[in-house]
C-alpha cells in the first residue's frame, strides 16, 4: 500500500483502513497479533508515533485490542465491526454525495439507478 502524503487522509488514519482491510482480507484473524507501531513504522516510513495513533484508533473502535506488553491482537468480531461501519458511514455517505450530484446534474432518479445497475455489471466482469 501507498501512503498519500498530500494531506486529504490523515497517514494515521489511512494505517487504520490499511489495517481494517488486512483484517477483512484474513491476513489477520480474530485473536491475532497484528503489526506492531515499530513495524508498521519501519514497513511505511513513517513516526512510530504516527503508527501508533492508527493502532490506537482502532483499539479506541474495539477492533484491536491491547495485551500489555505484548501488542495489539485483533478482536472478535473485528472483521464484522468494520463491514457494518463501513456500510453505515462510508457507504452511506458516499451515495448521499452521488444523489447530491445527480440532483445538481439534474440526472433522474430512474437514469441514476441504471448508471448503478451498469457499474455493477461492469466489475463483476472485471473480476472473471
Amino acid at each position: 500500500m501507498l501512503l498519500h502524503h498530500d494531506g486529504s487522509k490523515p497517514i494515521y488514519v489511512q494505517i487504520a483502513e490499511w489495517l481494517e482491510n488486512e483484517i477483512i482480507a484474513e491476513v489477520f484473524k480474530n485473536d491475532e497479533k497484528v503489526y506492531s507501531q515499530y513495524q508498521l513504522a519501519e514497513m511505511f516510513n513513517i513516526n512510530p508515533a504516527t503508527a501508533a495513533k492508527g493502532l490506537n484508533l482502532l483499539a479506541d473502535e474495539q477492533i484491536l485490542y491491547k495485551k500489555r506488553g505484548l501488542g495489539m491482537f485483533v478482536s472478535k468480531g473485528a472483521k464484522e465491526k468494520i463491514w457494518n461501519k463501513r456500510k453505515s458511514e462510508t457507504l452511506t455517505g458516499l451515495v448521499r454525495e452521488l444523489v447530491l450530484e445527480a440532483k445538481r446534474l439534474e440526472v433522474a432518479e430512474i437514469d441514476l439507478i441504471q448508471m448503478i445497475k451498469e457499474a455493477i455489471r461492469e466489475e463483476g466482469r472485471e473480476q472473471k
